[in-house]
């Protein structure tokens, strides 16, 4: 895995004078790295963190939220699929977060959150998330008018009241036994162009380009405004966020890879203690298979 010194680059705990200039899509940590070996780094990696997992879900105390945010081809898809494999289904959940239902729209923003949040024991991934609402529907305030609220609460604040509550929102599952992280896909303009023109030149991958891919992308410096403002109001030492450089699709997956490891780690899981009674049910249980006849 990536040494934690290199992770913690990427790390942000606190908004103030965070710049998302200062954060370059294509730093790779200064590693001496070729892709082949992040891939078998990776690989590594994968079967640590299965390990971790087994423990995480074993004792069932502890939950990990890991929330992906970036915009169309960011990577959220392959980090899900190249990170997680190997780390047993039963210990993960993804919920990806689409347009608004009907019956969404009738509750405040964070309710379909709450829903979706990962049992103890488990690792949930958020693929976007609550986020979007201080994102997208902020980039599209026409977005504002379709969530049933009363019009007096639209105010000129509403972003910041946003902001709030979300840090509220995640002081309560860190409180609560949920430790949220918060990773930011950082990719360039440029790279998104290449990604965009890939899907539509490769049979393989046209079925996942959208028209919308390329209207969002006109807005691409706005989003870029509100994605520094989320992570200058919504980075705290309980719920941080990681802004990881995604041009080398190899070296973000490293990084996602290694952040959840040790957040894992550091919660030190361990498996249940066996009692004295379950012991010596064990140890009847193995002789008596020991002397069974074939």
């Amino acid at each position: 895995m990536l040494p934690e010194k290199i992770l913690d680059r990427y790390r942000v705990t606190k908004g103030d004078g965070f710049k998302l200039k200062d954060f370059d899509p294509d730093d790779f940590g200064n590693v001496d790295l070729s892709k082949k070996d992040g891939e078998d780094l990776l690989e590594l990696g994968v079967k640590r963190l299965s390990r971790l997992q087994q423990r995480l879900y074993a004792e069932g105390k502890w939950a990990m939220l890991m929330v992906l945010q970036g915009i169309d081809t960011a990577g959220k898809d392959g980090i899900i699929k190249h990170v997680l494999t190997g780390v047993n289904p039963q210990g993960v959940s993804v919920h990806s977060f689409k347009q608004p239902s009907h019956l969404e729209l009738a509750h405040d923003f964070l309710w379909r959150a709450y829903r979706a949040l990962p049992m103890r024991g488990r690792i949930g991934i958020f693929n976007r998330s609550y986020y979007e609402d201080v994102l997208v529907v902020r980039v599209h305030p026409d977005l504002l008018n379709e969530q049933n609220l009363p019009p007096e609460l639209i105010t000129k604040d509403i972003w910041k009241e946003r902001y709030q509550d979300i840090n509220n929102f995640e002081r309560h599952l860190a409180r609560n036994g949920t430790q949220p992280i918060k990773f930011f896909l950082n990719i360039s303009k440029g790279e998104q162009r290449q990604r965009l023109l890939a899907r539509l030149e490769d049979p393989d991958k046209i079925w996942k380009f959208s028209a919308a891919d390329v209207a969002e992308r006109r807005l691409w410096d706005k989003y870029q405004v509100v994605y520094e403002e989320m992570i200058q109001n919504t980075a705290t030492e309980r719920a941080p966020w990681y802004v990881v450089p995604c041009n080398k699709k190899w070296f973000a997956r490293l990084v996602v890879a290694g952040v959840l490891a040790e957040h894992i780690k550091s919660l030190d899981p361990s498996f249940p203690k066996i009692s004295s009674d379950d012991a010596a049910e064990i140890d009847a249980a193995h002789k008596e298979l020991l002397e069974e006849k074939n």
